[in-house]
């Protein structure tokens, strides 16, 4: 088919994996999304590619997951769609050209539809998934200790007096996330230590489209692994707040609505497992983003700042992101307690 017309996607410009992804324009009005994948080179930081098949950011995830059948079968059973796509491996790398979805994207979805993705999760989740030599093990301890943070910040008054801080952030959250990093290791351990689930490990609202037939597409597989039953969830919920998807106001319907109907969801796929396990891999799971508050610190006295790629409102930014920030916090310290009953 002859190409008359590209558009960037937005993509994370960090990660050294995906050199481009872009909707073609066909001449005859159809359209695709191409994905483009780099072979590992000799590039290293905290997202730099990876040949082994166990890393987290190993490059040719995604391949394998668009020609895995069974998972596509799985995902359909449980309501969800694996795109359609055609794989093109070359020398310096690989090219996806997945079908082009239309529909309500996550950013705009209301409480009921997050209720409706979140119920689907839990049915694919239910029963465990055949091996893969080439899914991720150790996501979200590789993922979130291997960045570069400034960590020193924590402990430094004058960072905590930089206006977009001390006006925005709840006078609590010093000492909140001070307790969270306290405990960084233990809650790594709790999660690692919980019923294990074939897991996402990128869910949230910027990966997902709802069809008008009401189906639901996941995109962005790089990540799929071993993780927590629970996990995805874990991520979805503040995610959708940081990213000022969803309001930090309302952060907690949210999360009530999203845990119950991933929990049905188990259930109706004939899940016998404890939901108490379930709800400690879900607040216990917020120890992913201790990165994430000293790296504020670190960007506080920029001129302009912006959320998933977009420049927002700064004051708006720090204020719903100090909120959601306390919010894990205290999901993790609650998990810490119920943990230790």
């Amino acid at each position: 088919m002859t190409e008359v017309g590209t558009a960037a996607l937005r993509h994370n410009p960090l990660n050294a994996v995906t050199a481009n992804v872009e909707r073609v324009t066909y001449a005859d009005g159809r359209t695709a999304v191409r994905k483009e994948l780099r072979r590992p080179t000799t590039e290293t930081g905290p997202w730099a590619a990876s040949s082994e098949p166990r890393h987290w950011n190993y490059w040719r995830r995604e391949l394998e997951v668009y020609r895995d059948d069974e998972l596509r079968t799985r995902l359909a059973d449980a309501g969800l769609v694996l795109p359609a796509a055609e794989v093109d491996e070359r020398p310096d790398g690989a090219e996806i050209l997945m079908e082009d979805i239309a529909g309500t994207p996550g950013t705009h979805f209301s409480l009921a539809e997050h209720a409706v993705l979140a119920r689907a999760c839990g049915r694919w989740q239910a029963l465990p998934a055949t091996d893969r030599p080439w899914t991720s093990t150790g996501f979200l301890r590789d993922y979130s200790t291997t960045r570069v943070v400034p960590w020193q910040l924590m402990t430094d008054d004058d960072a905590w007096q930089q206006p977009l801080v001390r006006d925005n952030w709840p006078p609590e959250l010093r000492q909140a996330w001070t307790d969270l990093l306290v405990h960084r290791e233990t809650l790594l351990k709790l999660v690692e230590s919980l019923p294990r689930a074939r897991c996402h490990l990128d869910f949230w609202v910027s990966n997902v489209v709802q069809r008008p037939t009401g189906e639901l597409a996941l995109f962005d597989w790089s990540f799929v692994g071993d993780g927590a039953l629970g996990e995805d969830i874990g991520n979805y919920i503040p995610d959708a707040v940081f990213d000022l998807f969803w309001p930090a106001e309302r952060m907690p319907e949210l999360a009530d609505t999203c845990i119950t109907n991933y929990l049905d969801g188990l259930y109706e796929a004939g899940w016998h497992g404890d939901p108490d396990q379930v709800r400690l891999a879900v607040m216990a799971s917020g120890v992913k983003y201790a990165w994430l508050l000293p790296g504020l610190l670190g960007r506080a006295s920029d001129a302009t700042h912006s959320a998933y790629h977009r420049q927002a409102d700064s004051h708006h930014l720090f204020q719903q992101r100090g909120q959601a920030l306390l919010f894990v916090a205290n999901w993790c310290a609650e998990a810490l307690k119920h943990s230790l009953l």
